[in-house]
């Protein structure tokens, strides 16, 4: 089994190019894969490697002024969920684009643990929880009752936030996948007025490990190969529908028109009916892969196992 490390540390680097230098040398240097964002307000990254590897990125990591309190959530794969290794400066570690400065080392929401998180959902008390991720993250899973925003990007969160309507006085409970984005959203809640901005620690998927999920339905998308997680062992259950047949489904593939490309849910049979597409427009175009229906669901999958042996030959 491989460890899947999650983390982030708002700590401030001097100069992240150097930084990014030295940093995918040692990557590569313990041959870890994903994807790893830089920027002067810190670190942001998602690595797999053999044990002997991660341990030895954990320590790097907490070698580095200022970030040796990283937290790492650690999951279990049976295979390195990542095709290759992605360092890569960025303005933000996580985009938000806030017009208004944010600091979540000085300003921002209660942090809650996650038996913190559950007693408040079964306390009674009356509270608004905010899905912070994109769209299609939350369509597979979420936890009851949250507000769902239809946004397909973590940019897009500000002026949603201007139009939403949640009195200023009310409790308000937010949370993401890892919690790297909550750090920015409650700074941005607090800074427009909210009063009780509280964020789950860890997120989503250090609260399936402590708190086995509970009042959480379906799965959690995850930015690597494996694309859901299981959050709720004792509810499992699809919460969304396959976009060709309309049956229960938390299977993601990309539509198999290279001009399109896009991530949709879709059963085997909706698949096998569309040719790995999205739309009879998309089934018809001149760019669609060759449809692999030997590899298209196997156990575990890697974006390419969608199509044929010639694009699969092409890519790698």
């Amino acid at each position: 089994m491989y460890p899947v490390l999650l983390y982030y540390n708002f700590s401030s680097i001097e100069n992240p190019d150097d930084f990014l230098i030295r940093h995918k040398a040692f990557c590569r240097d313990h041959n870890l894969k994903g994807r790893i964002y830089i920027s002067d307000e810190g670190i942001n990254g998602t690595v797999s490697g053999e044990k002997k590897d991660t341990e030895a990125y954990k320590e790097r990591v907490r070698s580095y002024p200022g970030f040796e309190n990283t937290e790492f959530k650690e999951d279990l794969c049976e295979v390195i969920p990542f095709a290759r290794l992605i360092v890569k400066i960025r303005p933000e570690i996580v985009s938000l684009k806030s017009p208004i400065p944010l600091d979540p080392n000085k300003e921002g929401g209660r942090r809650l643990s996650p038996a913190e998180w559950r007693a408040i959902f079964e306390s009674g008390e009356d509270f608004a929880v905010i899905d912070v991720r994109n769209n299609y993250e939350s369509k597979v899973g979420h936890f009851k009752g949250a507000i769902l925003p239809d946004l397909e990007n973590f940019y897009d969160f500000p002026q949603w936030l201007d139009e939403v309507d949640i009195p200023k006085n009310k409790k308000v409970l937010m949370y993401c996948t890892g919690g790297i984005r909550c750090e920015k959203f409650s700074v941005l809640m607090k800074k427009k007025g909210w009063e009780d901005v509280n964020q789950l620690h860890g997120g989503i998927l250090n609260y399936a490990k402590e708190e086995n999920g509970a009042h959480f339905l379906g799965k959690c998308f995850v930015f690597d190969d494996r694309l859901v997680v299981p959050v709720n062992p004792d509810d499992e259950e699809p919460i969304s529908y396959c976009e060709i047949t309309g049956k229960p489904a938390d299977t993601y593939i990309n539509c198999a028109n290279m001009e399109c490309n896009r991530l949709f849910i879709c059963t085997e049979e909706g698949a096998r009916l569309m040719e790995g597409c999205c739309s009879e427009e998309c089934k018809s175009h001149p760019y669609k892969r060759p449809f692999d229906e030997e590899n298209a669901f196997a156990p575990f999958r890697r974006w390419y196992n969608y199509f044929g042996k010639d694009f699969k030959q092409k890519e790698t």
